[in-house]
């Protein structure tokens, strides 16, 4: 099947954005912005040129429309449309989320005293989504006699959250809405709530105490610091509240006793620059006790310290766990009789289980060379089993439970792929690059397992490389439309990310940025030298800030690759980390760095990808993007399109989707989502010549 080509004759022309430049002085430097204008959001030009595009990639991607159906039923066809979560136990009542054939959005339920119990629906999102094109659930939090749900809602994709408290008796919405609400806990009363409201550019700053019926809440605390967010949430043992202040170097702690609304919030300790800490609450002889994840001293990759509650300071310390160099402590889970923590080593983490009255501990194992766990719904104290989510690139998500005292596991729930998936037939491998530094970077690779290495195989590379956060190689159903025609696929674990612990993350941000391009095109060069496939097969991609690592990639290498899928990409670094009206701009200086500074700015220069477009042959692109996403502006890949149509020395395709009702994520709706997958999926497909 073809694909209508820019240069075949029946093709459309490509809309062309208007010109209009503007001049930014910065450190005498001329930065030169020709699309500016495209910020007008509710301007009528910016709105017609985003539906234009959208009209082109309809009108070039129209040849596939029967494949994308085709892949949209049978990505359907694997998911098992009415289903439900494991149930899990917090009090007297059991709470999970169950989906039906042909509605959109999950429904969330409870049982109270048994499983047998009759059902109680506490949350429709399908009711609630009527007439919307977008809805998205932030908090659900059930209050401590169980009778009132305080639960967010976005109906934009802005990820502006609305506060409801809802009656789980009568199922009546009491009168209490609150509006930009991003966290919120429960006191012991069940009357009061604690919340934290967010300022215009999206910055978590203010901590509020509302007593249910009041129209005025108490101002608790304000961080005036624009590095820094606040959250709050109630401890697992039920005793505390607790609000952090974080920026992405330093962490600030306080709480107070959740049954005394009115006590004095008590700060654990005070924050200290490049000093990142997190608590959890338990019970020792003593009384309260806070268990301490802590970087403190320069130990990047974290130790374990307790402390009494009355005096949490660094004296009262007694360390469970050291600092490791070629271990990251990533999690601690903390219960009555048992802590849980989740460590990585090699890029591939791993549960240590450890007793609190005797201190001895247990690895739970994992055999195969890639996968991911992380903890489910463990919300009882005093529990005795540990529940988690396991899956690979072939395993589906595996809900177990390890039962702590008999070191048993037990398998709860295994998602069902329909259709006759056959994990047997597909190989997984971890492999390594090694870049011109000495560093060896990890690839995880997953493919049929008939596939040859002999360079004639299509390949879809994935990247991400920021915040600390590990591209882990995760299961996805959705991903075995590729599989099956031969495709095959692997995530770079750059440098950025925090595939290899703490340090790893150091190495691929501020003036450090560059080694996460830099990683990425070592991985795709060794896949081609070792066979794995060509750069006529080879297609990437990325979103968000793997969106910025991919464009950056296409102007450093755009002859290694045949095609690039960029998904909400932050492509504007420099003029994005100029506005300090954004979203995210200030708390993000200490991840890309401010180019308000001379040094930050000529380090950013080198690599922005909007800034670094030239006149050279691109590969085949897509580009997608969601009008209200509040993370990366509509206009960054706007003006990143635009700029490159104009200036790219080459037909090959350029292909820009707006999802004129969404956010960062893309469509909210399961079905909606599928549709967009499958669009994709066809323009890997079509390009890499594997559309049948």
């Amino acid at each position: 099947m073809d694909s209508v080509s820019p240069g075949t004759p029946d093709a459309p022309a490509p809309p062309r954005a208007r010109k209009d430049p503007r001049v930014t002085e910065v450190h005498g430097d001329r930065l030169v912005d020709e699309y500016q204008w495209l910020r007008r959001k509710e301007d009528a030009e910016v709105l017609a040129y985003l539906e234009a595009e959208n009209a082109y990639s309809d009108a070039v991607m129209k040849p596939t429309e029967a494949f994308q159906q085709a892949l949209y039923a049978e990505m359907l066809g694997r998911i098992k449309e009415d289903d439900e979560t494991v149930p899990y136990r917090r009090g007297q009542h059991f709470y999970y989320a169950r989906t039906e054939k042909g509605k959109q959005y999950p429904i969330y339920c409870r049982k109270t005293g048994s499983l047998s119990a009759p059902e109680e629906v506490t949350l429709d999102l399908n009711a609630l989504a009527v007439g919307l094109p977008f809805l998205a659930l932030g908090m659900y939090s059930v209050s401590d006699d169980g009778h009132l749900l305080a639960y967010t809602l976005d109906s934009t994709g802005f990820r502006e959250y609305t506060l409801h408290v809802k009656d789980l008796r009568t199922g009546a919405l009491l009168s209490d809405r609150i509006e930009r609400v991003s966290s919120v806990a429960w006191a012991a009363d069940s009357a009061t709530l604690f919340h934290v409201t967010e300022d215009d550019a999206k910055r978590a700053h203010r901590l509020w105490r509302h007593r249910l019926g009041d129209r005025d809440d108490v101002l608790l605390w304000q961080e005036d610091d624009e590095l820094f967010r606040l959250g709050v949430w109630r401890s697992r043992s039920r005793a505390l509240v607790l609000c952090a202040s974080r920026s992405f170097t330093t962490t600030e702690h306080r709480f107070l006793p959740a049954d005394r609304v009115d006590a004095e919030w008590r700060t654990i300790l005070p924050r200290e620059k490049e000093h990142e800490y997190e608590v959890d609450h338990g019970i020792g002889p003593e009384g309260g006790r806070f268990y301490i994840r802590t970087n403190a001293g320069g130990r990047r990759n974290f130790r374990l310290v307790y402390a009494p509650e009355r005096d949490p300071g660094v004296e009262s310390w007694t360390e469970l766990i050291p600092h490791r160099e070629d271990v990251m402590l990533e999690d601690v889970d903390v219960f009555a009789s048992h802590y849980v923590a989740l460590e990585r080593e090699e890029g591939l983490n791993r549960l240590r289980v450890v007793s609190l009255a005797d201190g001895t501990s247990r690895h739970v194992e994992f055999p195969e060379p890639a996968y991911d766990i992380e903890a489910e719904a463990n919300p009882e104290f005093d529990a005795s089993g540990y529940r988690f989510a396991y899956q690979s690139f072939i395993t589906p998500p595996t809900i177990y439970e390890y039962e702590m005292g008999t070191t048993r596991l037990h398998l709860l729930k295994r998602q069902e792929v329909l259709g006759g998936y056959d994990s047997t037939r597909y190989r997984v491998e971890r492999i390594h690059a090694v870049t011109s530094d000495g560093t060896r970077v990890p690839i995880s690779l997953v493919c049929r397992k008939d596939t040859p290495r002999d360079g004639s195989s299509p390949l879809l590379l994935n990247g991400y490389g920021a915040y600390g956060i590990v591209a882990s190689p995760v299961f996805s159903s959705n991903r075995l439309s590729l599989l099956d025609r031969g495709v095959a696929f692997a995530i770079a674990h750059v440098r950025g990310g925090g595939d290899m612990g703490k340090r790893w993350h150091d190495a691929g941000r501020m003036l450090q940025k560059t080694h996460t391009f830099t990683d990425f095109i070592a991985c795709a060069e060794h896949l081609v030298a070792c066979g794995y496939t060509a750069s006529p097969r080879l297609a990437i991609e990325g979103g968000s800030a793997g969106g910025l690592l991919i464009g950056a990639v296409l102007n450093m290498r755009p002859e290694l690759f045949h095609a690039a899928l960029l998904r909400v990409p932050f492509v504007d670094v420099i003029n994005t980390m100029l506005d300090e009206s954004l979203p995210l701009t200030v708390g993000e200086f200490e991840e890309w760095g401010n180019p308000k500074i001379r040094e930050h700015y000529e380090y950013m220069k080198r690599y922005c990808p909007y800034t670094n477009l030239g006149a050279r042959r691109y590969p085949n692109i897509l580009v997608r993007t969601a009008l209200n996403d509040s993370q990366v502006m509509y206009w960054e890949p706007a003006k990143w399109v635009a700029r490159l149509r104009d200036r790219k020395a080459d037909d090959h395709l350029l292909l820009f989707k707006i999802n004129m009702a969404a956010g960062h994520g893309g469509a909210s709706g399961r079905y909606d989502f599928l549709r967009e997958i499958a669009l994709d999926h066809a323009f890997t497909l079509t390009t890499l010549g594997r559309a049948s």
